[in-house]
């Protein structure tokens, strides 16, 4: 079983990345996928990045946990991606992990996936967490959807997502090990 974090071109790297090192640092398998059929992704800050699968490559059984990085125009261009939504949903409807930062978030909320969560996202954006009690903490975790705020974040969701798989002990020995203090 895995986590799969999916790039669009136009993500915000340090979001995406961070989960990617942070879980794979502990132990979590942990796959980078295009939504596109080129394995090669380029950032919002001209950053490109080796994918180890594309969208049509993924076998969603094998997948516990979705994660969209925000960034633009990488949040439109995922949300943009049907294959891609209705997994999204489907993983909803299921109960399972479903995980999103900064803009990213906002599309949980277009999918109506947040009555009655607590969310947050990218300052300024929270009219797109459509039926979700916002909140301003750096990550809000409600039943199997986590979000978080945006690149300043990216630690602590990262850690989040960590916690959701391996407990609280080891987000916060992974805490330690990469000499985060919050």
């Amino acid at each position: 079983m895995a986590i799969a974090v999916f790039f669009a071109n136009g993500y915000e790297e340090i979001e995406a990345l961070t989960v990617v090192d942070l879980t794979r640092r502990a132990g979590i398998e942990t796959w980078m996928v295009s939504i596109t059929d080129e394995k090669a992704v380029t950032g919002s800050h001209g950053i490109t990045v080796s994918m180890d699968k594309t969208l049509k490559e993924v076998d969603f059984n094998e997948v516990e946990m979705i994660v969209l990085p925000g960034g633009m125009p990488g949040t439109l261009n995922l949300e943009a991606c049907d294959i891609l939504m209705e997994k999204v949903k489907e993983f909803d409807v299921k109960g399972k992990y479903i995980s999103a930062i900064c803009a990213a978030p906002t599309v949980f909320g277009h999918l109506g996936l947040l009555q009655g969560k607590k969310a947050c996202c990218y300052p300024s954006m929270e009219e797109g967490l459509v039926g979700a009690e916002v909140t301003y903490e750096s990550t809000a975790v409600s039943d199997h959807i986590l979000t978080s705020r945006g690149m300043g974040t990216a630690i602590d969701f990262g850690l989040q997502i960590i916690a959701r798989f391996q407990g609280r002990k080891a987000a916060d020995e992974m805490a330690d090990k990469i000499v985060y203090k919050k």
